[in-house]
């Protein structure tokens, strides 16, 4: 039966319908092969595995059996930046190709199959591109509405440290007694790399699915970099789960740092979090959720003190001896552990040791002395703080 045939098939038909949406139609063309293969090609074997019920039940499925993952799927495509034009030209070449296959596999015993079929592609596809029309214009509707403009409006509010019970209750939000203000720094996808609109649609298609997975819930301002984040947290928050969550779902390194706040109180916190984030990034923190918490030294000493410039002072005669300035800071960050040390600087230890020993002639100062490795670590923190705000 023929039914069953695109059942049993209808994966490799997806991969074989999305690369021709690559070759035919430009907008999809733009997108990178992972793209087409892990996301359009899912929503096109939803499509086959629909039209091959249609063929058994032969009948065409009804619009409410439509709307869900072929909708989402029409849904996504508006808020990465598809046009409409192209998706429905997906659709109509999708359904061509797949009719040119079952008419090449049929046998003398299939005509009444084929004949049936026929009709049912013709009706899925009318109720099909409806469905998928009215989704994508719907969320087009909703990105740009007049929702959204209140909500960013109560945000600008929040953020200005401006009264916000008026925008709370024009945009409909519930304030929450407390936020937990997140500043987010996303990496750039591969893809956005490609020539012309390709980067421009791989960019939103990253902003629109770190927005989707926030939910409506969290009120959120980013951008193709990152943005600002306030999430409701009346409850407690894991903010290192809803970093791996942006990351899933967005496929680039993403750095978040994070301090909760009254909604009073979330200008300051908004600008704390951002020094928590600069300071993750300086100091070679790993992408994920940063408090202040974890970086309290590094805080500290990055605040404007007169004892600052002293400290950094203290390594001063190195600035004229790189290698050694390079291995003494290496060799802290890794725990005093010498072979480590020379592992990634790929020498010999002796040769760790000799820099060592010339830290001590040169600044008086004794890695190994506990006293004098506190005020090392104090210099070298300034020192990389200021070497970043000079670049």
């Amino acid at each position: 039966m023929l039914y069953q045939w695109l059942l049993t098939e209808r994966r490799r038909i997806a991969r074989r319908l999305v690369e021709l949406f690559g070759r035919e139609i430009d907008a999809y063309g733009r997108l990178s092969d992972a793209e087409l293969i892990d996301n359009i090609s899912l929503a096109t074997e939803e499509n086959l595995r629909a039209i091959a019920e249609s063929l058994r039940d032969r009948r065409i499925p009804p619009t409410e059996v439509l709307v869900g993952p072929i909708t989402a799927s029409a849904a996504r495509r508006a808020g990465e930046g598809i046009p409409l034009d192209a998706v429905m030209a997906a659709y109509n070449l999708g359904m061509l190709e797949v009719w040119r296959e079952m008419v090449a596999h049929a046998d003398s015993g299939d005509m009444a199959d084929v004949l049936a079929f026929t009709e049912l592609v013709l009706g899925y596809l009318q109720r099909a591109t409806t469905a998928v029309a009215a989704a994508y214009l719907e969320e087009r509707r909703r990105i740009e509405s007049d929702e959204q403009q209140r909500r960013h409006t109560l945000i600008s509010a929040l953020l200005r440290g401006e009264p916000y019970d008026d925008p709370a209750g024009r945009a409909g939000f519930p304030m929450p007694s407390r936020f937990l203000v997140l500043r987010v720094r996303m990496g750039a996808h591969e893809d956005e790399a490609q020539p012309g609109m390709a980067a421009a649609m791989a960019a939103q298609r990253k902003v629109y699915r770190a927005s989707q997975r926030l939910g409506p819930s969290v009120l959120s301002l980013l951008d193709t970099t990152g943005g600002i984040v306030l999430v409701p947290a009346d409850e407690p928050v894991d903010g290192t789960a809803l970093a791996e969550a942006l990351h899933e779902a967005t496929d680039v390194e993403t750095t978040v740092a994070g301090v909760l706040a009254e909604p009073a109180e979330v200008a300051e916190a908004a600008r704390q979090a951002q020094e928590v984030l600069d300071l993750a990034e300086v100091f070679g923190r790993r992408p994920g959720f940063h408090r202040l918490s974890d970086l309290l030294l590094e805080y500290q000493l990055t605040r404007p003190s007169p004892a600052r410039a002293e400290l950094a002072a203290l390594l001063a005669p190195l600035d004229a001896h790189p290698d050694v300035l390079s291995t003494l800071s290496l060799y802290l960050r890794l725990g005093l552990n010498r072979r480590r040390t020379a592992s990634q600087l790929h020498v010999h230890p002796n040769t760790v040791d000799y820099r060592l020993r010339r830290t001590v002639s040169l600044t008086g100062l004794d890695p190994a002395d506990p006293t004098d490795l506190q005020k090392i670590g104090a210099a070298l923190v300034i020192r990389a703080s200021s070497q970043s705000l000079r670049t």
